[in-house]
């Protein structure tokens, strides 16, 4: 399968510098590179990005993640692979990802107080800003059909 057309953000220069620009500030965050490519995979899985997927999942090997936690991250909550912040992150990144799924508010109280008891507000500004800007690439890359295993990811 081929793309539509190059993918948007490489297409506008401007349009990567302002990602690069959200990516080196959730960087200095302070989440780990494997939560930040633990949290994108999630949302990738959620919205059905194949580019994405592959990506987070490759960045994730690459690390030295185990086949266990990566092949357990859409069953986080189940699997024992994962420790409750980790949880709480990847319950961030499904209420962020899932916001047309709610009738109710997108992050309730409860949510947000269980990420809050394992990160401070620089790091919940981190972990939002990669939800974010994941959740735009997974929508750039199913408007124009970017396959799996594209030189970018």
């Amino acid at each position: 399968m081929q793309a539509r057309m190059t993918n948007p953000a490489f297409v506008l220069p401007d349009g990567m510098k302002g990602i690069g620009a959200i990516f080196k500030a959730a960087n200095q965050g302070g989440i780990s590179h494997e939560l930040q490519e633990i949290v994108g995979l999630r949302a990738s899985q959620i919205n059905g990005c194949s580019a994405c997927v592959h990506a987070h999942t490759q960045a994730l090997v690459k690390a030295g993640e185990s086949v266990e936690r990566i092949a357990a991250v859409a069953a986080c909550r189940e699997a024992p692979f994962f420790t409750d912040a980790e949880r709480a992150a990847l319950e961030l990144t499904e209420a962020v990802t899932r916001l047309a799924d709610r009738s109710t508010e997108a992050v309730s109280d409860e949510l947000w107080d269980q990420v809050a008891d394992h990160y401070d507000e620089k790091q919940i500004s981190a972990l939002l800003l990669v939800i974010g800007v994941t959740n735009l690439f997974n929508r750039l890359n199913a408007a124009i059909k970017e396959p799996a295993g594209t030189s970018w990811g």
